[in-house]
C-alpha cells in the first residue's frame, strides 16, 4: 500500500457518519453533485455550545465539500421570539468564526405554506379540530395502543377550509382550533396520529406584525422551508428521528402539489452536546435568566455562547472541543473537564502573560532604596516572540501571594521562608530576613534583601534559585476585582435528577475577590483580550471593567481541578 493510500485511508476513518453520508449522495451524484445544509435556530433564546456543535456541523460539511450553508430563523411562534435574540444569533455565529450563505426566517415562507396546507384540505388531507389539547392527547393513545378519530376528522373540506380562514383572524380564541393533518391514528409512529398543522396566535410577530394569526407547527414548516431553499442534507439532533418519516411525508406532499420529483432534502441525525454540571435546556436556561439566579445570558456560569465568550473562551477553544468529541448516533455526557482543557490548551498560546496578586500581603525589600524605582522587561508570551515584551515597575514595596509565604516551611517548599532566596520574576534574586505579625499572629509584613548583581540578564542571575515568585509593586499597580466561577449545579447530570433544577444550583459558583492588586499593563486589557495571570490561570477583563477599576473573570485555572471536584 503506497503512502497515499495509506494517508487516504487514515482520512476516510477519521469522518464522522454524517460525513460520510454526504459523501456517499455525491458519489451516487444526487442533486446534481450539489451540498446545501442549513442552521435553523429558533429566536426564543440565546445559542448554547451545544448549538455551537449543530454550527460546526452544519457550517463545516458546507465549506468542506464546497456547498452552501443558509442561516434560517425559525420563526413560526411569535409568542416567545425576540428580534434581541436574533441579533445575538447573528452575533455568536459570526463569532465562532462561521459565514452564512444566505439569510432566511420561516416566516418568508408563510404565504407558501398557507397555500400548501389549503391544498391539502382541498384535496381532504387536513381537517380543522375543535377538540381540547387535552382532548386531542388523550385521544391520540399511547405508543402501545392506537388512537382514536377525531369527531371532527370527517368535516367536509369546503367546512373546513372556512373554518381555517377563520382561525386566521382575531376572531378564534388561542387555542380553540387547530389544523391537523389526516394520516393514521393507529400508526405506532405517535407524530404520525394526525399532527398539528397550524395553531392561533395573537402576539404580534417580529417581523410580520398582526398579518398573521394562524402558524405553522415545526412539523409543518421546516422539512417544507428546506425543500423552498433547496437544502440538501437537513443535519439535526436525535430526537428529531421520530419526525423524520413526517418529514418525509410532508415533503412528499408538497411535491404531489407541485406535480415535481426528483430534488428532496434529506434528514440525518447526530447525537446532542450535553456537559457535566449544567443543563442545555433552553427553557431551564431561561428560567435562570428570569428569576434571577444568574445575572443574565452572558453570565460567565452559563454554557451559552455568550456566557462563554465573556468568561474568556476562545472560537477556537470551542471548536477544537467539540471536534474532538465527534458526532455519533448515541446521546453521551461530555465531562467539563475536555472542554476546559481544549481552552486551556489554546489559550496557553495566545494569552498575554501578566502579573496579578489576587490574596496579597507587603514584601519589603528592606536594601532597596525607598525612593528607587526600575522598569524590568516581561515577556508578552513566551509561546510566540512575536508578541513582544512590556515594562513592569519594580520598587521597594511589593504585593506577593499570601501562599508563597511560610514561617515555619518544609524542607521541600520552595517558596519564600526565613532564610531562603527566590527569584522575582523579571527582576531579582531575594533572600527573606522574617516577618512581622499583628496582635493576632496574623503576618502582615514580610522583609527580604535582594541581591543587586542577580538582575535579569545580569551574570548574577544565573544563580540558580528553585523558587520563582511573581509580584506587582505596590505603589504602581492598580486594585482589582476578581470573579472566580466554580460549576453552575452541585450534580453531575442535573438533566436526569428528579429534583427541581433550581434545587440543584451550586450556592459557592460565584466567588468575587475585591483585594486584588493588577500591574498596569494588565489593568488596561479590554474584554477580547486573552490574559494568563502567572502561576494563577487565564483571566479576561470583564465586560464592564475599567482601567482605573478592572474586573477580570477567570477563565479556567492553570491545572484540571474537575476531576478533584468531582470527588469531593
Amino acid at each position: 500500500m503506497t503512502m497515499l493510500q495509506e494517508n487516504s485511508k487514515e482520512e476516510k476513518k477519521s469522518l464522522s457518519f454524517v460525513e460520510q453520508s454526504v459523501e456517499q449522495d455525491l458519489a451516487e451524484g444526487k442533486n446534481g453533485g450539489r451540498i446545501q445544509t442549513r442552521f435553523p435556530p429558533e429566536p426564543n433564546g440565546y445559542l448554547h455550545i451545544g448549538h455551537a456543535k449543530a454550527i460546526c456541523m452544519d457550517f463545516g460539511v458546507a465549506e468542506k465539500y464546497n456547498g452552501v450553508c443558509n442561516l434560517r430563523f425559525d420563526d413560526t411562534n411569535p409568542s416567545k421570539e425576540d428580534t434581541e435574540y436574533v441579533d445575538s444569533i447573528l452575533h455568536d455565529i459570526e463569532w465562532l468564526g462561521f459565514k452564512w450563505g444566505n439569510l432566511y426566517y420561516a416566516s418568508d415562507y408563510f404565504d407558501k405554506l398557507w397555500n400548501f396546507a389549503v391544498w391539502m384540505i382541498e384535496n381532504g388531507k387536513a381537517y380543522v379540530d375543535e377538540q381540547t389539547s387535552e382532548q386531542i392527547a388523550a385521544q391520540k393513545g399511547t405508543p402501545t395502543t392506537a388512537g382514536t378519530p377525531s369527531p371532527y376528522r370527517d368535516r367536509p373540506a369546503d367546512e373546513n377550509l372556512r373554518l381555517f380562514k377563520l382561525m386566521n383572524t382575531p376572531e378564534v380564541e388561542e387555542g380553540k382550533m387547530v389544523l391537523r393533518a389526516k394520516l393514521d391514528m393507529t400508526n405506532p409512529n405517535m407524530h404520525f396520529r394526525d399532527p398539528i398543522m397550524y395553531r392561533t396566535i395573537h402576539t404580534p410577530h417580529h417581523r410580520t406584525g398582526t398579518k398573521w394569526h394562524a402558524y405553522p407547527m415545526y412539523d409543518f414548516a421546516h422539512g417544507q422551508s428546506d425543500y423552498f431553499e433547496g437544502v440538501t442534507h437537513s443535519i439535526c439532533t436525535l430526537e428529531f428521528v421520530p419526525h423524520r418519516p413526517l418529514y418525509d411525508h410532508f415533503v412528499d406532499e408538497l411535491q404531489a402539489m407541485e406535480n415535481q420529483r426528483g430534488y428532496r432534502p434529506r434528514q440525518i441525525e447526530f447525537n446532542r452536546l450535553n456537559l457535566t454540571y449544567t443543563v442545555m435546556s433552553k427553557r431551564k436556561l431561561k428560567a435562570l435568566v428570569d428569576e434571577h439566579l444568574v445575572t443574565g445570558w452572558d453570565d460567565p456560569r452559563m454554557p451559552t455562547v455568550c456566557g462563554m465568550r465573556r468568561r474568556g473562551y476562545s472560537p477556537e477553544s470551542i471548536r477544537k472541543f467539540i471536534d474532538s468529541i465527534g458526532y455519533t448516533k448515541f446521546d453521551a455526557l461530555n465531562d467539563m473537564a475536555l472542554l476546559e482543557a481544549a481552552v486551556r490548551e489554546d489559550l496557553n498560546a495566545k494569552a498575554l502573560r501578566v502579573s496579578a496578586v489576587i490574596n496579597p500581603v507587603k514584601l519589603v525589600i528592606t536594601n532597596y532604596p525607598e525612593d528607587m524605582t526600575e522598569e524590568m522587561t516581561a515577556v508578552n508570551n513566551p509561546e510566540n516572540e512575536a508578541e513582544g515584551t512590556h515594562e513592569i515597575t519594580f520598587s521597594r514595596n511589593l504585593w506577593i501571594e499570601r501562599e508563597d509565604f511560610m514561617e515555619d516551611a518544609p524542607k521541600k517548599f520552595f517558596r519564600l521562608a526565613p532564610g531562603k532566596e527566590v527569584r522575582l520574576k523579571n527582576a531579582y534574586i531575594a533572600k527573606c530576613t522574617g516577618c512581622k505579625k499583628d496582635n493576632d499572629g496574623n503576618i502582615t509584613e514580610i522583609y527580604a534583601e535582594y541581591d543587586p548583581q542577580s538582575k535579569s540578564g545580569m551574570d548574577g542571575a544565573n544563580r540558580k534559585v528553585k523558587g520563582t515568585l511573581h509580584w506587582v509593586s505596590a505603589d504602581h499597580c492598580v486594585k482589582a476585582e476578581v470573579r472566580q466561577y466554580d460549576r453552575l449545579f452541585n450534580v453531575e447530570n442535573p438533566s436526569a435528577d428528579e429534583r427541581d433544577f433550581r434545587e440543584l444550583l451550586n450556592p459557592k459558583s460565584l466567588s468575587i475577590i475585591s483585594e486584588c492588586y493588577v500591574e498596569s499593563f494588565a489593568a488596561e486589557r479590554k474584554a477580547g483580550e486573552y490574559l494568563q495571570f502567572q502561576r494563577i490561570g487565564y483571566f479576561m477583563a470583564d465586560i464592564d471593567s475599567k482601567p482605573e477599576q478592572p474586573i477580570f473573570n477567570k477563565t479556567v485555572g492553570l491545572k484540571d481541578t474537575w476531576a478533584k471536584m468531582s470527588k469531593t
